[in-house]
């Protein structure tokens, strides 16, 4: 990985938008820092489009399209999002309300087993506000061993369903998005932007293993120095501070490069 000061302008200038997670990467420890926030209108200012993609619910995603200077929010790992259309706030879901139902009935018995099997396993503070997902707490307000958390993803896994894990939490589902290709998705279908375009010319800044997948994806990648996990393609970039501040020092290269335009 190479450091963010290595990112030029000509590369910086050929974006057309950022994509960024939330835990750990523009929040630090859940909270909003004045200098991430600030970083959102300067991006925005500087002529591009902006997406949140994160684990968490859509919930939070209606909210964060409301009250930020971005477009939409991919949540849930991909699976539903929110963004604007017409002036109006909209709700995509990837699935039909038909299959949403049958994958909530499954979702809940492997959620059942899988506390019986693991009873160290602690339900996130958010699960009830999810649609496509379960997710259990792994680092959020407590910390889950590595162990049993790959041990908890590996019988889920044995049951058919999909996992990930972000800084701080371990998500159980049964739909087939992952934060690219749900992004992908909400950006064609949704944004109207050509999903050759998106990967070329978008750029994504993450910290944990469920960003893998975006890490792979688009062109421009970028990691906060605080970046764990398991990645098949690391991200090309990496930031010298950790996450909030990563985030900020990230957009300040991006800022800076764009000028010299």
């Amino acid at each position: 990985m190479r450091s963010i000061t290595d990112l030029k302008a000509q590369e910086a200038c050929s974006l057309k938008g950022l994509l960024f997670d939330l835990d750990d990467t523009l929040l630090d420890h859940g909270k909003l820092t004045e200098a991430a926030y600030s970083s959102l209108f300067r991006l925005r200012e500087s002529g591009l489009l902006l997406v949140c993609v994160t684990g968490r619910p859509i919930t939070w995603g209606k909210l964060l399209v409301c009250q930020w200077p971005i477009e939409a929010a991919v949540c849930e790992t991909g699976a539903l999002s929110a963004h604007w259309r017409e002036g109006r706030l909209a709700i995509w879901d990837t699935i039909s309300a038909d299959a949403r139902q049958a994958n909530a009935v499954r979702l809940a018995q492997l959620v059942t087993a899988m506390r019986e099997q693991f009873s160290q396993l602690v339900v996130a503070s958010d699960a009830s506000e999810r649609t496509s997902d379960f997710t259990f707490d792994i680092g959020e307000t407590q910390k889950l061993s590595p162990e049993v958390a790959q041990q908890a993803a590996a019988f889920a896994l044995s049951r058919g369903a999909r996992t990930s894990k972000s800084s701080v939490h371990l998500h159980v589902s049964f739909d087939v998005h992952d934060k690219a290709s749900g992004t992908l998705a909400v950006l064609c279908k949704q944004l109207g932007v050509d999903s050759t375009v998106a990967r070329a010319n978008f750029a994504y800044v993450g910290d944990s293993e469920n960003d893998a997948p975006c890490f792979a994806a688009f062109s421009t990648s970028i990691g906060v120095a605080n970046l764990q996990g398991q990645f098949t393609v690391p991200p090309r970039f990496v930031t010298r501070k950790p996450s909030a501040q990563g985030f900020a020092e990230a957009a300040e290269q991006i800022i800076s490069q764009r000028s010299k335009r």
